[in-house]
């Protein structure tokens, strides 16, 4: 019992700090220990029948019954320049297997978190009161909200734990990839999500710390081990370029870019704009975003340069345009 009277978490759980909590908490967030949730800005607007996510247009997901969190919200390998989210609360880069939750606890608390954000759409005269009720099942998992993922030790058991339940349809995991002993390990254990994304930055190692910041000295030949990863590998991949106009989105480097896609050779790329938004604010200017029409200019420029991809979509409000494998091809949209 501490000082206050008030109780204190349990001492062998890694736990969010609770000035953080405070801060994620205001931010809309859901926290339960080392984990997190929200309802994001597209969830929000589906419910009010506002407009869908992109990942509804290109690949099918039904934007209201998405739910995007994290198992290790405030844990990142990196400090990327680019990242809306609040990074700069990281403060570890080790989540031992003893110090975590199990994946039915991570899941549970996290769902409750998660009804408790849409607590004020049932009342909410905008909302579409069917999609409320659906949403309250969700039937996509996009592990992706903050933190690196890939650094929680039980995440096979996470992503097995998520197909088990009745009504998923789909599992997308996002990775930086710092950890591709994690994702072999998800390969091994018969745990791969049903899309894969690697966030891509940077065609050389120059670039690469410049960028992201990572804290590994061995952070480029990691990704590099990632990226090789998606190549075999019986599920969805995506590479996803990220461009900032001061960093990294000179024409001059597509061929650098194109190299990398085809050792890659993932199903599906996606180049899309640096978004001014959220804590990057902080460390990048509005004018590192680019216009949509430069967007599409890169992206052709990608594709003829690598040979075998073909524009496939686009979303102008997300400044995004989707690239298709077409000797690795892969349906678009997920049943």
């Amino acid at each position: 019992m501490s000082c206050s009277d008030e109780m204190e978490p349990p001492s062998n759980i890694i736990q969010i700090q609770p000035s953080i909590i405070n801060r994620l908490k205001k931010a809309k967030y859901g926290v339960s220990n080392h984990s997190t949730v929200e309802l994001c800005h597209w969830t929000k607007k589906s419910f009010v029948n506002e407009g869908e996510c992109y990942k509804k247009k290109f690949y099918g997901i039904d934007t209201h019954r998405c739910m995007e969190f994290s198992p290790a919200g405030m844990l990142c390998q990196n400090r990327c320049v680019y990242c809306w989210r609040p990074m700069e609360f990281y403060d570890s880069m080790k989540m031992p297997v003893e110090m975590v939750d199990e994946p039915e606890s991570i899941m549970k608390n996290l769902m409750e978190e998660r009804y408790r954000l849409m607590n004020g759409y049932f009342g909410n005269a905008k909302a579409d009161k069917k999609k409320v009720k659906e949403a309250m099942i969700p039937s996509h998992y996009a592990i992706s909200l903050s933190g690196e993922p890939t650094m929680y030790p039980k995440l096979p058991g996470l992503i097995t734990y998520l197909k088990n339940l009745r009504d998923t349809k789909s599992i997308f995991l996002v990775t930086n990839g710092q950890e591709p002993e994690m994702l072999n390990r998800l390969q091994d254990e018969d745990a791969l999500p049903t899309q894969l994304y690697l966030s891509t930055n940077a065609p050389n190692r120059r670039i690469f710390f410049m960028i992201n910041k990572p804290r590994y000295r061995d952070a480029w030949e990691r990704w590099w081990k990632s990226l090789l990863f998606l190549r075999e590998i019986n599920t969805r991949t995506v590479v996803r370029i990220t461009l900032i106009r001061s960093l990294n989105a000179d024409l001059d480097l597509v061929p650098l870019f194109a190299d990398i896609m085809k050792r890659g050779n993932p199903h599906f790329i996606e180049v899309k704009s640096y978004m001014h938004v959220g804590y990057s604010n902080q460390r990048l200017e509005k004018s590192d975003m680019m216009e949509m029409s430069e967007v599409r200019e890169y992206a052709n420029s990608l594709a003829n340069a690598v040979g075998c991809y073909k524009f496939m979509d686009e979303s102008i409000i997300s400044r995004v345009v989707v690239l298709q494998n077409t000797e690795r091809y892969l349906d678009r949209l997920i049943t």
